[in-house]
């Protein structure tokens, strides 16, 4: 018999409660879009939803929680997107290329979600009135792009360089493009994709030595 509990302890939810959830996480995500982030009340989100605010509660401890599973949920489209990308990639410069130009794209095709994001990051505080998402939050983002130059320098594709602070360059290298993106009309992300990956070639590549 399938239990209705995780191995937590807490209560497994149901496919209905996980599409509740998915559908209100949606509905807060073009709430936000329309009206910001200051104004999307749960009221507001409940209203747009079809369902009462009682709704939401129960699948949501407040709209901290939502506004929490709303990051993590366009994280998740653009790690879903790009994952497979880089697992294809022959060498670890390939997957440096295709990380940039894989990050560029999703700003790019999604700019209602970006937009979403940056208004949450400007925007959300904690009950200390600090705000809830910035350089003290980012490791789960710098990480694996650290990992990455680290396994470049070990296989010898990449030249000596600290990881940790070129992971830093190229994060906020790539998210800077989301504000020119939403900002410009004319932007050209492909452009800026491009230059981005010639950039960071030139500062990681190992200079062959030259004869003597």
């Amino acid at each position: 018999m399938r239990s209705d509990f995780s191995p937590s302890g807490q209560r497994a939810s149901t496919f209905t409660e996980e599409a509740r959830r998915a559908q209100i996480i949606q509905c807060a995500i073009d709430t936000i879009a329309d009206v910001g982030y200051v104004r999307a009340s749960l009221a507001e989100i409940a209203k747009r939803a079809g369902i009462s605010k009682g709704v939401i509660s129960y699948h949501f401890a407040g709209k901290d929680e939502l506004i929490e599973r709303v990051v993590d949920h366009i994280y998740q489209r653009g790690a879903e997107q790009l994952t497979p990308l880089l697992k294809r990639q022959p060498t670890v410069a390939a997957t440096l290329r295709t990380y940039i130009t894989g990050n560029i794209d999703f700003i790019r095709d999604h700019p209602r979600e970006v937009a979403v994001l940056t208004d949450i990051f400007t925007n959300y505080r904690t009950a200390d009135g600090k705000l809830r998402y910035g350089v003290h939050t980012d490791e789960p983002l710098l990480a694996p792009l650290r990992q990455l130059f680290e396994a470049g320098q070990r296989s010898g594709e990449f030249r000596e360089f600290a990881p940790a602070a070129m992971a830093r360059f190229l994060r906020t290298a790539i998210d800077s493009a989301a504000p020119q993106i939403l900002a410009f009309p004319d932007f050209d992300p492909d452009a800026y994709a491009r230059e981005l990956v010639a950039l960071f070639e030139l500062a990681t590549r190992k200079e062959s030595s030259s004869p003597r």
